[in-house]
Formats: structure tokens, C-alpha cells, sequence
């Protein structure tokens, strides 16, 4: 069976970077490569964007071009994902391209946990960690569920995949 490449942009609390890489992992077992063009910040940059001697500016040109490679967002939710200013805008942008938004959440979350603000109104589906749950929303389907694989009700969702 060949492998299926799908170009994506992960967008993460960099407090959850071996997330993304968990994800990749588990899609890999299941015949479907992600290729992920999100920022992965080094701790030695991490200062100079702390400190902000990286203009906002700059961030946000370097992630649109990473973002325009990219077919899908897919976000990464955690226990703080929603309050992270950078996530809320890639979504926006990835809205802005007309891109599918699929929010995952966090392997190891079993409660229901609040969710970026644009991934409630931009989000085309919604799932828990489980590959085959990922693969649909990949895929196209509008799915929503809770962390433990329940049904959640459907978000206000504006990307849907034709």
C-alpha cells in the first residue's frame, strides 16, 4: 500500500511540540505522512521571541507563506491552547485561505477543554486522539466529538471540505 502525503500546517502550543510529533507518528501507522510546515521553536530562538527582538510582523509573514503550502490546519488542543494568541490568528488566516480546520485533542485528555475561539467558529471538525478519527477529518468529514470520542455538539464551523 502507498503512502498517502498530506501537506499541513500543525498549529500548537509550543508547550506541546512532542504532540506534534505523536501525531505524525500515529498517522504514519495508519499509511497517511504528514508533512508539517507549523514553526517549531528552538529553545535557544525561544528567548528572542520572549524578549520580542523578532518583530510580530515578521512572525506573521514567515508563518502566511508556511501557511499557503499547506492544505489543512490541523490545531493541536490542549489544556492551554485557547489562550494562545498565535494559534487564534493561524486559524484565522487558515480561514482566510478557505482551508479545512481540524481541531485534535491532546493525547491523554479525557475532560472536555476549552477550545481556541476560532477554531469554535472556523472549525470543520473536531476529534479525539485516535488516528482513524483523524484520517476522517483529513478526509473530509465534519466530525465532532469530545476528548473520550462522545459526540460534542457541531461548532459554529466555517471550513468545510467539498
Amino acid at each position: 500500500m502507498a503512502n498517502n502525503f498530506r501537506n499541513v500546517f500543525v498549529s500548537h502550543h509550543h508547550k506541546d511540540d512532542a504532540s506534534v510529533d505523536g501525531l505524525t507518528r500515529i498517522l504514519a501507522g495508519k499509511n497517511l505522512n504528514i508533512r508539517n510546515s507549523s514553526i517549531r521553536v528552538k529553545p535557544e530562538n525561544q528567548q528572542r521571541l520572549d524578549q520580542k527582538r523578532v518583530s510580530d510582523l515578521t512572525i506573521k509573514r514567515l508563518l502566511r507563506m508556511k501557511m499557503r503550502w499547506a492544505s489543512q490546519l490541523i490545531v493541536v488542543v490542549g489544556k492551554e491552547t485557547h489562550s494562545r494568541q498565535w494559534v487564534n490568528w493561524e486559524i484565522e488566516q487558515a480561514h482566510k485561505l478557505g482551508r479545512p480546520i481540524i481541531g485534535v485533542y491532546e493525547l491523554g485528555l479525557t475532560k472536555k477543554v476549552p477550545v481556541p475561539e476560532n477554531l469554535e467558529k472556523y472549525g470543520s471538525a473536531v476529534v479525539p486522539w485516535r488516528a482513524d478519527s483523524v484520517i476522517k477529518a483529513i478526509e473530509g468529514q465534519s466530525i465532532f466529538r469530545n476528548p473520550d470520542g462522545s459526540p460534542s455538539p457541531k461548532l459554529s464551523g466555517g471550513n468545510v471540505v467539498c
